[in-house]
């Protein structure tokens, strides 16, 4: 037998489980989206792992080192469905952001958090309304009406969740050292903690991270950062591949230690988004980060971007960060993220 037609019956197969199991359950729960996020379930041979933790800096929160980003998957509409897979499943952490840049994310969260609110640790996050390059030194009026305007983004956050409380609200986008350590973005950050509207203060970076960093460290002011990075070593967000000259990230592990070592929980973007490729280039380099690995990952049963997952959170960050938008990815999201410890212990 052919291996496309071997290819073809197993899907076949797999579509008759799913219409059976996908049927029952539209019946019972009327709710079509729930209906094929357990028939997709269904067809899947290997059981849900459980879930592992890590303490996040000085927040103290025993987080899944899965984190639920919710930017892109809410951005146009609800997905309750897979928000509740998610939480039922173990992942305790969920990162959204601004309206301003993530559309709908925040107002399509809400309906979950009414009911999860405080069993979940919430980030959210608001880019400075400021240009400035990454090497400039922003002067003290323009940081203080930039700290002006992250407040009121703040506030916007807090309405479009329906919360009046975030555990985190981030600097979105950082990638200016002065910024980073502006006394008065500091200042309204402590503004808002004062006033009850938020316990931490981060930031997420994707260009500059290692100075971006080594700031934060320097000041001792921020207790999470997301930062944008693979095996191969720092993701470069305007090119969408490997910041040309980053080491690799075996040779940042020092830095990722120290910053934990000072109370910064580290969470992972972008581990896996150069194995996706880019439309004009072939759509896909799916061995890209092999050169690596050791022989165990690659003789594991784990896919590229599984690998990939499970290499940043043995190398020193705590959690990843994983934009999932259907039921499937965030199966294989989450079994990278349960089963990474044991890969490499």
């Amino acid at each position: 037998m052919s291996s496309n037609l071997m290819i073809g019956r197993r899907r076949f197969v797999q579509y008759l489980a799913m219409l059976g199991v996908g049927g029952q359950a539209l019946l019972r729960s009327g709710n079509l989206s729930a209906a094929i996020a357990e028939a997709k379930d269904a067809v899947s041979s290997a059981p849900w792992p459980e879930m592992t933790y890590r303490t996040l800096g000085r927040t103290g929160f025993s987080a899944s080192r899965l984190v639920f980003g919710c930017g892109a998957a809410l951005s146009k509409r609800p997905a309750d469905d897979l928000l509740n897979a998610a939480f039922d499943a173990g992942v305790n952490v969920f990162d959204v952001g601004t309206s301003r840049y993530y559309d709908d994310a925040e107002r399509n969260l809400a309906p979950f958090l009414k009911r999860r609110r405080d069993e979940v640790f919430l980030i959210s996050k608001a880019m400075l309304p400021l240009e400035v390059g990454p090497d400039e030194t922003v002067s003290v009026a323009d940081a203080r009406s930039a700290a002006a305007a992250w407040l009121k983004l703040m506030d916007e956050s807090l309405r479009e969740l329906q919360v009046d409380h975030v555990d985190a609200y981030y600097v979105m986008a950082s990638h200016n050292p002065s910024l980073v350590a502006s006394e008065e973005m500091y200042g309204a950050f402590s503004k808002a903690k004062a006033a009850g509207k938020v316990s931490h203060l981060g930031l997420s970076t994707h260009q500059n991270a290692q100075r971006v960093l080594e700031m934060a460290i320097e000041t001792g002011w921020y207790n999470l950062a997301t930062i944008a990075i693979t095996p191969g070593g720092w993701y470069d967000w305007a090119d969408r591949t490997i910041l040309e000259g980053s080491p690799p990230m075996v040779e940042l592990q020092p830095l990722l230690d120290r910053a934990r070592a000072a109370g910064i929980g580290l969470i992972g973007m972008k581990a896996g988004r150069f194995l996706a490729g880019r439309r004009f280039f072939g759509w896909g380099n799916p061995s890209a980060f092999d050169e690596y690995y050791d022989d165990a990952l690659l003789a594991s049963e784990l896919s590229a971007f599984q690998r990939s997952y499970a290499f940043v959170l043995a190398h020193g960050l705590d959690c990843v960060n994983a934009d999932m938008q259907h039921h499937a990815h965030l199966k294989e999201n989450f079994v990278a993220a349960a089963t990474s410890h044991e890969i490499f212990a």
